[in-house]
Protein backbone atom coordinates (compact mmCIF):
# COMPACT_ATOMS: atom_id res chain seq x y z
CA UNK A 1 0.00 0.00 0.00
CA UNK A 2 1.86 3.48 -0.76
CA UNK A 3 2.28 5.43 2.08
CA UNK A 4 0.27 8.68 2.95
CA UNK A 5 -0.38 11.10 5.73
CA UNK A 6 -4.21 9.98 6.34
CA UNK A 7 -5.17 5.91 6.00
CA UNK A 8 -8.17 6.18 3.80
CA UNK A 9 -11.14 4.04 5.76
CA UNK A 10 -14.17 2.92 4.39
CA UNK A 11 -17.36 2.14 6.92
CA UNK A 12 -19.51 -1.12 5.62
CA UNK A 13 -22.40 -0.91 7.53
CA UNK A 14 -24.03 2.18 8.96
CA UNK A 15 -26.29 0.94 11.74
CA UNK A 16 -25.91 1.13 15.19
CA UNK A 17 -22.46 0.07 15.58
CA UNK A 18 -21.34 1.44 12.50
CA UNK A 19 -22.96 5.17 13.01
CA UNK A 20 -23.31 5.80 16.56
CA UNK A 21 -20.36 2.98 18.04
CA UNK A 22 -17.61 4.17 15.71
CA UNK A 23 -18.55 7.52 14.41
CA UNK A 24 -17.21 9.87 17.55
CA UNK A 25 -13.95 6.99 17.14
CA UNK A 26 -13.51 7.94 13.77
CA UNK A 27 -13.84 11.55 13.86
CA UNK A 28 -11.80 11.70 17.27
CA UNK A 29 -8.75 10.25 14.91
CA UNK A 30 -9.15 12.75 11.83
CA UNK A 31 -5.77 13.87 12.31
CA UNK A 32 -4.25 10.25 11.32
CA UNK A 33 -7.28 8.57 8.96
CA UNK A 34 -9.99 10.37 7.01
CA UNK A 35 -13.45 7.97 6.19
CA UNK A 36 -13.36 8.66 2.43
CA UNK A 37 -16.75 6.07 1.74
CA UNK A 38 -19.30 4.64 3.58
CA UNK A 39 -21.75 1.61 2.71
CA UNK A 40 -25.09 0.49 3.22
CA UNK A 41 -28.34 -0.98 2.09
CA UNK A 42 -30.69 1.84 3.52
CA UNK A 43 -29.29 4.91 1.38
CA UNK A 44 -30.81 6.86 4.14
CA UNK A 45 -28.45 5.63 6.59
CA UNK A 46 -25.42 5.76 4.48
CA UNK A 47 -25.98 9.44 3.18
CA UNK A 48 -26.42 10.37 7.54
CA UNK A 49 -23.41 8.47 8.32
CA UNK A 50 -21.53 10.16 5.23
CA UNK A 51 -22.73 13.81 6.43
CA UNK A 52 -21.55 13.39 9.79
CA UNK A 53 -18.39 11.66 8.74
CA UNK A 54 -17.36 13.97 6.36
CA UNK A 55 -16.95 10.68 3.27
CA UNK A 56 -17.27 12.17 0.14
CA UNK A 57 -18.24 8.72 -1.25
CA UNK A 58 -21.68 6.64 -0.82
CA UNK A 59 -22.30 3.27 -1.77
CA UNK A 60 -25.02 0.50 -1.23
CA UNK A 61 -22.99 -2.46 -2.62
CA UNK A 62 -19.64 -2.70 -0.86
CA UNK A 63 -17.85 -3.50 -3.40
CA UNK A 64 -18.36 -0.49 -5.09
CA UNK A 65 -16.27 1.43 -2.46
CA UNK A 66 -13.15 -0.75 -2.11
CA UNK A 67 -11.24 1.64 -4.86
CA UNK A 68 -11.59 4.10 -2.73
CA UNK A 69 -10.07 2.92 0.43
CA UNK A 70 -7.05 1.51 2.21
CA UNK A 71 -8.46 -0.35 5.44
CA UNK A 72 -12.34 -0.70 5.93
CA UNK A 73 -14.54 -0.89 9.53
CA UNK A 74 -17.43 -3.48 8.94
CA UNK A 75 -19.88 -3.50 10.93
CA UNK A 76 -22.48 -5.52 9.42
CA UNK A 77 -25.03 -8.56 11.03
CA UNK A 78 -22.55 -11.55 11.74
CA UNK A 79 -23.53 -13.63 9.43
CA UNK A 80 -22.03 -11.25 6.59
CA UNK A 81 -18.90 -11.02 7.89
CA UNK A 82 -17.12 -14.32 6.07
CA UNK A 83 -18.44 -12.90 3.00
CA UNK A 84 -17.61 -9.13 2.94
CA UNK A 85 -14.54 -9.67 5.39
CA UNK A 86 -13.01 -12.17 2.59
CA UNK A 87 -13.99 -10.15 0.00
CA UNK A 88 -12.20 -6.64 1.10
CA UNK A 89 -9.14 -8.84 1.83
CA UNK A 90 -9.11 -10.03 -1.22
CA UNK A 91 -8.89 -6.79 -2.71
CA UNK A 92 -5.91 -5.92 -0.91
CA UNK A 93 -7.62 -3.98 2.17
CA UNK A 94 -7.03 -4.16 5.58
CA UNK A 95 -9.58 -5.21 7.55
CA UNK A 96 -11.62 -4.28 11.37
CA UNK A 97 -13.98 -6.36 12.00
CA UNK A 98 -16.67 -5.73 14.41
CA UNK A 99 -16.70 -8.09 16.87
CA UNK A 100 -16.92 -11.35 16.46
CA UNK A 101 -14.67 -12.00 13.92
CA UNK A 102 -17.00 -15.01 12.12
CA UNK A 103 -19.70 -17.23 13.32
CA UNK A 104 -17.87 -20.26 12.30
CA UNK A 105 -14.40 -21.78 13.24
CA UNK A 106 -13.88 -22.65 9.32
CA UNK A 107 -14.99 -18.81 8.39
CA UNK A 108 -12.58 -17.28 10.90
CA UNK A 109 -9.69 -19.78 9.45
CA UNK A 110 -9.98 -18.82 6.06
CA UNK A 111 -10.00 -15.13 6.79
CA UNK A 112 -7.17 -15.83 9.14
CA UNK A 113 -5.04 -17.38 5.87
CA UNK A 114 -6.23 -14.45 3.43
CA UNK A 115 -4.88 -12.13 5.63
CA UNK A 116 -1.68 -13.57 6.41
CA UNK A 117 -1.16 -14.79 2.79
CA UNK A 118 -1.53 -10.91 1.73
CA UNK A 119 0.03 -9.88 4.63
CA UNK A 120 -3.04 -7.55 5.61
CA UNK A 121 -3.92 -6.76 9.55
CA UNK A 122 -7.22 -8.42 10.19
CA UNK A 123 -8.22 -7.25 13.49
CA UNK A 124 -11.30 -7.82 15.99
CA UNK A 125 -12.95 -4.59 17.35
CA UNK A 126 -13.13 -5.36 20.87
CA UNK A 127 -12.35 -2.31 22.27
CA UNK A 128 -12.72 -2.88 26.31
CA UNK A 129 -9.39 -3.97 25.75
CA UNK A 130 -7.82 -0.82 24.97
CA UNK A 131 -10.11 1.31 27.26
CA UNK A 132 -7.04 3.40 29.56
CA UNK A 133 -8.77 2.11 33.22
CA UNK A 134 -9.13 -1.49 31.75
CA UNK A 135 -5.51 -1.30 30.18
CA UNK A 136 -4.26 0.20 33.92
CA UNK A 137 -5.66 -3.03 35.47
CA UNK A 138 -3.91 -4.66 33.32
CA UNK A 139 -0.55 -3.36 34.00
CA UNK A 140 -0.99 -3.40 37.78
CA UNK A 141 -2.18 -6.93 37.41
CA UNK A 142 1.13 -8.16 35.59
CA UNK A 143 2.77 -6.08 37.92
CA UNK A 144 1.24 -7.90 40.54
CA UNK A 145 1.35 -4.62 42.37
CA UNK A 146 -1.39 -5.79 44.87
CA UNK A 147 -0.08 -9.43 45.01
CA UNK A 148 -1.59 -12.36 42.82
CA UNK A 149 -4.95 -12.24 40.85
CA UNK A 150 -7.36 -14.88 41.69
CA UNK A 151 -11.06 -14.19 40.93
CA UNK A 152 -12.46 -11.74 38.07
CA UNK A 153 -15.76 -10.91 38.17
CA UNK A 154 -17.35 -9.11 35.19
CA UNK A 155 -20.80 -8.01 34.91
CA UNK A 156 -22.90 -6.70 32.09
CA UNK A 157 -26.55 -5.82 32.83
CA UNK A 158 -28.03 -4.14 29.92
CA UNK A 159 -31.18 -4.01 28.50
CA UNK A 160 -31.04 -4.89 24.71
CA UNK A 161 -34.20 -4.99 22.68
CA UNK A 162 -34.54 -4.53 18.61
CA UNK A 163 -37.43 -4.15 16.85
CA UNK A 164 -39.46 -7.67 16.76
CA UNK A 165 -37.68 -9.38 13.51
CA UNK A 166 -34.44 -7.71 13.69
CA UNK A 167 -31.50 -9.76 12.97
CA UNK A 168 -30.49 -9.76 16.27
CA UNK A 169 -33.44 -12.16 17.38
CA UNK A 170 -31.67 -15.13 15.32
CA UNK A 171 -29.72 -17.54 16.57
CA UNK A 172 -28.46 -18.58 13.06
CA UNK A 173 -27.65 -15.04 12.31
CA UNK A 174 -26.75 -13.70 15.08
CA UNK A 175 -23.93 -17.28 15.98
CA UNK A 176 -25.55 -18.09 19.14
CA UNK A 177 -26.96 -15.99 21.69
CA UNK A 178 -26.28 -12.92 24.50
CA UNK A 179 -23.02 -15.10 25.22
CA UNK A 180 -21.45 -15.35 21.61
CA UNK A 181 -22.85 -11.89 20.56
CA UNK A 182 -21.58 -10.09 23.89
CA UNK A 183 -19.84 -12.19 26.02
CA UNK A 184 -16.93 -12.59 23.43
CA UNK A 185 -15.64 -9.01 24.49
CA UNK A 186 -15.33 -10.53 28.40
CA UNK A 187 -14.04 -13.72 27.30
CA UNK A 188 -11.48 -11.77 25.19
CA UNK A 189 -10.78 -9.67 28.51
CA UNK A 190 -10.16 -12.57 31.13
CA UNK A 191 -7.83 -14.28 28.26
CA UNK A 192 -6.06 -11.48 28.16
CA UNK A 193 -5.91 -10.80 32.27
CA UNK A 194 -5.43 -14.53 33.39
CA UNK A 195 -3.95 -16.55 30.44
CA UNK A 196 -4.55 -20.14 29.43
CA UNK A 197 -7.78 -21.58 30.14
CA UNK A 198 -8.47 -25.23 31.87
CA UNK A 199 -11.79 -25.69 32.25
CA UNK A 200 -15.24 -23.96 32.83
CA UNK A 201 -19.16 -24.24 32.51
CA UNK A 202 -22.18 -22.46 30.89
CA UNK A 203 -25.96 -21.55 31.92
CA UNK A 204 -27.88 -19.91 29.87
CA UNK A 205 -31.78 -19.05 29.22
CA UNK A 206 -34.43 -16.84 27.05
CA UNK A 207 -36.46 -16.82 30.13
CA UNK A 208 -36.75 -12.77 30.58
CA UNK A 209 -35.52 -12.24 27.32
CA UNK A 210 -38.02 -14.34 25.16
CA UNK A 211 -37.58 -12.22 21.93
CA UNK A 212 -33.95 -13.91 21.78
CA UNK A 213 -34.27 -17.59 20.19
CA UNK A 214 -31.04 -18.14 22.12
CA UNK A 215 -29.91 -17.29 25.61
CA UNK A 216 -30.36 -13.60 26.38
CA UNK A 217 -28.67 -14.24 29.95
CA UNK A 218 -25.68 -16.07 30.76
CA UNK A 219 -23.50 -17.15 33.86
CA UNK A 220 -20.26 -18.83 33.39
CA UNK A 221 -17.05 -19.61 35.40
CA UNK A 222 -13.41 -20.54 33.83
CA UNK A 223 -10.25 -21.95 35.75
CA UNK A 224 -7.02 -21.01 34.67
CA UNK A 225 -4.01 -22.80 34.62
CA UNK A 226 -2.48 -20.50 37.42
CA UNK A 227 -5.51 -21.41 39.28
CA UNK A 228 -7.46 -18.27 39.51
CA UNK A 229 -11.28 -18.23 38.76
CA UNK A 230 -12.99 -15.55 36.03
CA UNK A 231 -16.86 -15.08 36.13
CA UNK A 232 -19.02 -12.75 33.93
CA UNK A 233 -22.85 -12.47 34.25
CA UNK A 234 -24.42 -10.64 30.91
CA UNK A 235 -28.02 -10.44 30.29
CA UNK A 236 -29.81 -7.92 27.82
CA UNK A 237 -32.96 -8.36 30.20
CA UNK A 238 -32.37 -6.37 32.95
CA UNK A 239 -35.04 -3.77 34.12
CA UNK A 240 -32.66 -2.27 36.29
CA UNK A 241 -29.45 -2.26 37.99
CA UNK A 242 -27.02 -1.79 40.17
CA UNK A 243 -23.86 -3.29 39.23
CA UNK A 244 -24.68 -1.82 35.37
CA UNK A 245 -20.82 -2.34 33.99
CA UNK A 246 -18.35 -2.95 36.08
CA UNK A 247 -15.14 -5.47 36.74
CA UNK A 248 -13.76 -6.35 39.66
CA UNK A 249 -10.03 -8.22 40.25
CA UNK A 250 -9.86 -10.06 43.65
CA UNK A 251 -6.09 -9.87 44.40
CA UNK A 252 -4.04 -11.62 47.36
CA UNK A 253 -3.46 -7.99 49.12
CA UNK A 254 -6.90 -5.72 47.30
CA UNK A 255 -9.72 -5.49 45.28
CA UNK A 256 -9.54 -3.48 41.77
CA UNK A 257 -12.73 -2.04 40.83
CA UNK A 258 -13.94 -0.61 37.68
CA UNK A 259 -17.05 0.96 38.00
CA UNK A 260 -17.48 2.20 34.23
CA UNK A 261 -20.44 4.50 34.94
CA UNK A 262 -18.53 6.81 37.32
CA UNK A 263 -15.56 6.22 35.26
CA UNK A 264 -13.01 5.28 38.18
CA UNK A 265 -10.63 2.40 39.05
CA UNK A 266 -11.19 1.24 42.61
CA UNK A 267 -8.79 0.35 45.00
CA UNK A 268 -10.18 -1.64 48.20
CA UNK A 269 -8.46 -2.83 50.58
CA UNK A 270 -6.93 -3.98 54.27
CA UNK A 271 -10.38 -5.35 54.82
CA UNK A 272 -11.63 -5.85 58.63
CA UNK A 273 -11.11 -9.66 59.34
CA UNK A 274 -14.38 -11.55 59.57
CA UNK A 275 -15.40 -12.24 62.83
CA UNK A 276 -18.60 -13.56 63.10
CA UNK A 277 -20.32 -10.10 62.76
CA UNK A 278 -20.39 -9.67 59.06
CA UNK A 279 -18.33 -6.30 59.17
CA UNK A 280 -16.51 -5.92 55.62
CA UNK A 281 -15.11 -2.59 55.99
CA UNK A 282 -12.29 -1.92 53.56
CA UNK A 283 -10.04 1.12 52.83
CA UNK A 284 -11.24 2.67 49.51
CA UNK A 285 -9.02 4.81 47.22
CA UNK A 286 -9.27 5.90 43.71
CA UNK A 287 -6.30 5.31 41.22
CA UNK A 288 -7.54 6.69 38.10
CA UNK A 289 -10.56 8.26 37.03
CA UNK A 290 -11.56 7.94 32.80
CA UNK A 291 -15.07 9.77 32.62
CA UNK A 292 -15.79 9.62 28.70
CA UNK A 293 -18.63 8.86 27.77
CA UNK A 294 -19.43 6.03 24.45
CA UNK A 295 -17.82 3.34 23.50
CA UNK A 296 -14.81 4.73 23.24
CA UNK A 297 -13.73 2.94 20.41
CA UNK A 298 -10.82 5.43 18.88
CA UNK A 299 -8.19 3.24 21.07
CA UNK A 300 -9.15 0.04 19.52
CA UNK A 301 -9.13 2.35 15.80
CA UNK A 302 -5.92 3.91 16.44
CA UNK A 303 -4.32 0.87 17.38
CA UNK A 304 -5.67 -0.63 14.21
CA UNK A 305 -3.93 2.47 11.96
CA UNK A 306 -0.55 1.93 13.97
CA UNK A 307 -0.53 -2.01 12.73
CA UNK A 308 -1.27 -0.80 9.40
CA UNK A 309 1.84 1.77 9.55
CA UNK A 310 4.40 -0.32 11.09
CA UNK A 311 3.52 -4.08 10.61
CA UNK A 312 2.81 -5.14 13.79
CA UNK A 313 0.60 -8.09 14.58
CA UNK A 314 -2.85 -6.64 16.25
CA UNK A 315 -3.32 -7.85 20.05
CA UNK A 316 -6.95 -8.51 19.16
CA UNK A 317 -5.45 -10.41 15.68
CA UNK A 318 -7.69 -13.27 14.37
CA UNK A 319 -5.76 -15.86 15.85
CA UNK A 320 -6.46 -14.35 19.61
CA UNK A 321 -10.02 -13.77 18.25
CA UNK A 322 -10.86 -17.33 17.14
CA UNK A 323 -9.03 -18.94 20.51
CA UNK A 324 -11.73 -17.06 22.96
CA UNK A 325 -15.11 -18.24 20.38
CA UNK A 326 -13.72 -21.64 20.44
CA UNK A 327 -13.96 -21.32 24.28
CA UNK A 328 -17.41 -20.02 23.57
CA UNK A 329 -18.16 -22.92 21.48
CA UNK A 330 -16.51 -25.53 24.40
CA UNK A 331 -18.70 -23.57 26.54
CA UNK A 332 -22.42 -24.61 24.29
CA UNK A 333 -21.36 -27.72 23.79
CA UNK A 334 -20.50 -28.57 27.14
CA UNK A 335 -23.87 -27.05 28.56
CA UNK A 336 -25.56 -28.78 25.85
CA UNK A 337 -24.58 -32.60 27.17
CA UNK A 338 -24.06 -31.73 30.87
CA UNK A 339 -20.99 -31.63 31.20
CA UNK A 340 -17.43 -29.13 32.17
CA UNK A 341 -15.88 -28.10 28.77
CA UNK A 342 -11.94 -28.84 28.56
CA UNK A 343 -10.46 -25.49 27.59
CA UNK A 344 -7.37 -26.40 27.27
CA UNK A 345 -5.43 -26.21 23.61
CA UNK A 346 -7.31 -23.81 22.01
CA UNK A 347 -5.03 -21.16 21.17
CA UNK A 348 -3.73 -21.03 17.25
CA UNK A 349 0.10 -21.32 18.32
CA UNK A 350 2.42 -18.62 17.30
CA UNK A 351 4.35 -19.14 13.97
CA UNK A 352 1.34 -21.75 12.36
CA UNK A 353 0.97 -18.71 10.08
CA UNK A 354 3.68 -16.87 9.67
Amino acid sequence: MKRMNKIRMGLIGCGGMGSKGHAEGLLALSDRLEVTAVCDIDQDRARAASERLGAAFTAIDYRDLLDRVDAVLIALPHDLHFEVGLACLEAGKHVLMEKPLCNTEEQCLRLIEEAERRRLVLMSAYPVRFWPIVRKMKELIDAKTYGDVFHLSIWTEQFTRFPSGHWTESAERLGGGQLFSHGCHYIDLMLWLLGRPVKGFHLGTNFGTPWMEKEGTSDLAIEFESGAVGYHFGTWGARGTRLGYSIHAHCTEGMLEYNRAEGKLYLHSNIAAEQADLDTTSRTRILMEDNAAGKKTQYETEHFIDCIRTGKRPVTDGASSLQGLRVIWRLYEAERSGTIADLRGLAIEEGVYG
